[in-house]
Parts: C-alpha cells; structure tokens; sequence
C-alpha cells in the first residue's frame, strides 16, 4: 500500500507528522506492508494533512486527517471512510486549475530522479541540451515569461543581456527569499518538486554560458533549505549538476545560500550583497545586476517560479506557453490565496482570471462570513482593491492601470471589520523597520509616515496632505522598491476607504 503524506511546512504545522508517526505505527503494529512517501502539498490547505492513497483506479484522497483517523484509513472500506474525497484531481478546487509550473508538485516523491523522469522531468534540459545557444534564447523570448518575484521584467530580455556580455565567469541566482506576507508559492515549489528548480538553473546556466549558481533562499525556510540542499545532492549524483549537464553539457554545479531575515534582501541587489557576505543594502543602478552582477560578474537574478517554469516552456515549446494568458502576460500565475478566506491555498491558473472571481469563488469569500472590505495583492507593498475594482483581471498591466502591481501574486482578503486608517501606518512602519538606510526618502521618510498617520488618527486634518506628499517623495526618490512601493497601500486605502480616515478625525473631535 502506497500512502502520500506531505511534508510541505503547511502541512507538516497542521499535524502532518503525527499522522505519518500514526500510520507507520499502525502498519508496524498489524505487519501491513506499507510504502510512505512524504510528497509535497497539493494547495489546499484547509484540507491538510490531506493524504493520498494510491489505488487501482487512482489516487484517493483523505482530509483534514487526524492520527485517530488512521486505523479506519487502513483496515476498512476507504470509500467510506468519513474524510474520504475521492480522486485528488476530481476536487473541484483543484480541477479548476492549471497546474503547469506545479504539475509535479504533491504529485512525486521531491527527491526522487527516477519520479522526477517518469512524469516529464529532464525532458526540457534534454531539448535544451540539443539546441543552439540562440535557439534557447529565442525559446524563452517567444514564451512571452516574465519574471514571477514582483516586477514582471521579460525574462529573455535578461538572459539576452548576460548571455552577450564577456567575462570570465557568469552566474545564476535564484531569488528564493520570498519575504511578503500572504505568499508561499516559492517554498511550496522548492519543498514539493525541488529538482524543476535545479533543471531550470541548469537550461539557464547553459543559455547564458554560467557554470555555478545560488540558491539564496530566506532563514525562515528550513524545510525548504533542507529539500533543496538533499536536491542538490540526488541531482549531482546522477548526473545532472557536475562537471557535465547529463554527460552531454558544459559544467555546472550549485550551492545553497541561506539568508539573515531581512526583507529588504528579496531585492537583487540587496540579496547580491549579501550572497557576497556584505550588508544587504541596495545597490544604485547602473550598473545593472546583468552585467555587473556577483562579484562583479554578469548574473542573472530570477525569482524560483520563474526558474521552475522554464524546464515546462522547453518540454512542451513557447508557443504552447504563450496559448495561456492575456495582454503581455503570458502562461500561468501560481495564486497564493491567505487571510480572511474559506479556501486558501495555492492555485496555478493562466492569467485573466477577474479578481473577484478569485476572491468570491476561487476563495469562496471570507471565513468569517462577513462582507470582503479590502483585498492586498502584492504582499505588504501592494495596493488595496475594494470590491468596486473586482472587475479588473489578473494581468501586469491591467493591475497596473487600477494602480495596483501583482508583484509575487500574494492575495490578502480583509472582511469589513478591518480599519485601513491602520492598515496604512503598518505599511509605513513595516518600511521603516525594514528598510536598510541607503536611501533617505525611504529611511527617513517612512518614520515620518507613521507619525503623519497617526496625526491624522489623532483628528488633524493638515497632516492629510502632508501624507500625500510624503508618499510621492517616497514612490519618486527611493532607490528600490522597498521605498518605492510603500505608497501603494498608504495612498490606495486612503483614496478607496476615505471614510475610515475622516471617522478618526471624527471621534478625535
């Protein structure tokens, strides 16, 4: 008897692990032969632990199990098990997906190369390994990819700088610090199919002429540093990094790198300073990371997602790539849906979806059942929608054109009773706590956010303005995003929830 328990983080916080325990004791208990696998987590979080059972007709699902559950889950009739939900794939939540980035993920044992190859790992670096440097190149442009981590920046474009700069070395890094609230999608990938990350390096490494790459991914994530690390490991023992890519490529081998737990180093450069044991303070651009990157070398810096989905573009071609989406945004978004929600989760879909589908169905609204006042997409940075804007669909330039970004695709819904009056100080606090001094419109000027939101909680109407200015300083003259982006939630939830900001001045006076 095959049974699927995941390991996922989320997972394995909900009680994964004792139901694990409880099933290799029962097995060891009754002399059941029983094969576990700690795969990785299917997205629906409300059902976890949600374990598989592979059967004749297919794998079958069971959740949110319990150790108590476990007994009846291996002596009786599954179909009738309580917590039984039938075939993964036919759950609806599920179904609606798709899954092209995380075909694999919940689907194969993480460490495993010989899963990894019968569900269409390797076969994207095989294609690769076949093609001319320009014809990689050409592949990833027509795929129409952009980066995944927050700007959105056409990923060819990059590979195209690196690839014709000269230097005697080149790197990879992978941007696996994923530090804004709501989002997971990064650890998810790197806990439950870590070996799609490493074969979209290596495509990388190879299109641009890098022979070593870094994994840089944030303290926070032990699970994830520990899959990646043993991925690295299953990796190289069969050929896959190494002196030669599968015995037929040029070297290339990896590293993990583990960070301190500064948000501020989820930005390239800051993260490059860092990866070089300095500070992680952001570097003034030009030069650009491209071509004047780790230790002054050219790099290329994606985000994990984008990395991972690249190995998927060379298997199946750029065009079948490009047949998802709208507008410039091409292929799918892994949604990361959290807060006050029914259903959160993960959930892989080409872009377009409107936003209040995702919220009202996708979600199925908030979990307390209360009217949704506010919904953050972005992460802490990113501009609040009322529902009023739930029209406008999931793409770079649509969110853009409602002044919103979709960043790491983190979405965060607030029922009614959130105040946004507070929702912006914790922005501007967040960037005061976070930023790392560089610049003065972020290091200063989100200290003297905070103070001007709470004059305005306070009842003084002059520090309205005030705000306003203050954010445009800000969103003008910062170096990097962390400054640049803060104004986005300030001045959205004071444009969309006015009257939360006029209610404080009310009950001042």
């Amino acid at each position: 008897m095959r049974i699927y328990v995941p390991r996922d983080a989320a997972a394995r916080a909900l009680g994964a692990d004792a139901v694990a325990e409880a099933i290799l004791a029962e097995a060891a208990r009754t002399g059941l032969p029983v094969d576990l696998v700690r795969n990785g987590s299917r997205g629906m979080v409300w059902l976890e632990p949600l374990v598989e059972i592979e059967t004749r007709s297919g794998r079958t699902a069971f959740g949110p199990l319990t150790p108590e559950d476990v007994p009846a889950l291996l002596f009786e009739d599954i179909t009738t098990h309580p917590k039984a939900l039938g075939p993964v794939e036919d759950i609806p939540w599920f179904a609606r997906q798709t899954r092209l980035t995380f075909a694999r993920v919940g689907l194969i044992d993480p460490l495993s190369m010989p899963d990894y190859e019968r569900h269409g790992g390797l076969s994207g670096l095989r294609r690769a390994l076949a093609m001319t440097p320009d014809e990689r190149l050409d592949e990833v442009k027509t795929s129409g990819l952009r980066g995944r981590g927050g700007a959105g920046f056409p990923t060819g474009v990059k590979w195209g700088t690196v690839a014709l700069a000269q230097a005697p070395r080149k790197y990879i890094v992978c941007n696996a610090d994923e530090g804004d609230s709501g989002t997971f999608a990064d650890r998810m990938l790197m806990e439950g199919d870590p070996l799609t990350l490493i074969e979209g390096m290596a495509i990388a490494g190879l299109t641009v002429g890098a022979t070593r790459g870094y994994v840089y991914i944030r303290s926070e994530y032990p699970d994830a540093i520990h899959q990646m690390t043993e991925a690295i490991r299953v990796a190289t023992s069969h050929g896959l990094l190494g002196p030669s890519l599968l015995g037929q490529g040029p070297a290339f081998d990896l590293e993990v790198r583990v960070g301190a737990g500064a948000y501020v180093c989820g930005e390239e450069t800051s993260l490059l300073n860092s990866l070089e044991g300095k500070r992680g303070t952001v570097r003034a651009k030009p030069p650009l990371p491209a071509l004047h990157g780790l230790f002054g070398q050219p790099t290329v810096v994606n985000n994990v997602i984008s990395l991972a989905t690249v190995p998927w573009i060379f298997a199946n071609g750029a065009g079948a790539y490009k047949d998802f989406g709208l507008g410039r945004s091409r292929g799918t978004i892994p949604l990361q849906i959290a807060g006050n929600v029914r259903h959160g989760g993960l959930f892989e879909t080409a872009f377009g979806m409107s936003l209040g589908e995702i919220v009202e169905d996708i979600a199925g609204g908030t979990a307390t059942g209360r009217p949704v006042k506010a919904v953050q997409v972005g992460g802490p940075l990113g501009a609040y929608f009322p529902p009023s804007k739930f029209a406008t669909p999931f793409g770079y330039e649509e969110f853009d054109g409602q002044g919103g970004l979709i960043g790491h695709a983190g979405i965060v819904v607030f029922d009614d009773s959130v105040d946004m009056l507070q929702q912006a100080r914790f922005a501007m606090e967040f960037c005061a706590v976070e930023s790392c001094g560089k610049c003065t419109p972020c290091r200063i000027g989100a200290v003297r956010g905070v103070e001007t939101v709470d004059r305005i909680a306070a009842g003084d109407p002059s520090a309205l303005p005030l705000l306003v200015d203050l954010c445009d300083t800000m969103r003008d003259g910062s170096l990097c995003a962390l400054g640049g982006f803060t104004p986005y939630p300030v001045m959205s939830a004071l444009t969309h929830f006015p009257d939360d900001f006029a209610r404080q001045r009310e009950a001042a006076e």
